[in-house]
């Protein structure tokens, strides 16, 4: 895949970025060399090999230091929303901020 100096175009104007010239030239050198990393990637055959849990686990077994999931605190809901202006069924009510 080869970006063209219009595909940075739209993909700056989407993103609301004013690229001048030079940028916009840097910029598509910059994404079309990931491009060529990708499809490098892409091409070599992984068929048969298991994905890692870990990236470490390729250099050895490791294990992960992973703790019980637990409750380790009483649910206080009600007294953190003491303060709130608006409380619904347990829920901050809050303002409608898009119309």
């Amino acid at each position: 895949m080869s970006l063209t100096t219009h595909d940075i175009a739209r993909i700056a104007n989407l993103a609301r970025l004013e690229l001048d010239p030079v940028h916009s030239e840097r910029m598509l050198v910059q994404m079309n060399g990931f491009f060529a990393i990708v499809e490098q990637m892409r091409a070599v055959d992984t068929t048969g090999i298991e994905p890692l849990a870990h990236p470490v686990a390729a250099i050895g077994d490791i294990a992960l230091r992973l703790r019980d999931d637990k409750v380790s605190e009483p649910d206080q809901r009600e007294a953190n929303q003491v303060s709130a202006p608006a409380v619904e069924r347990g829920l901050f009510l809050v303002p409608k901020v898009i119309e």
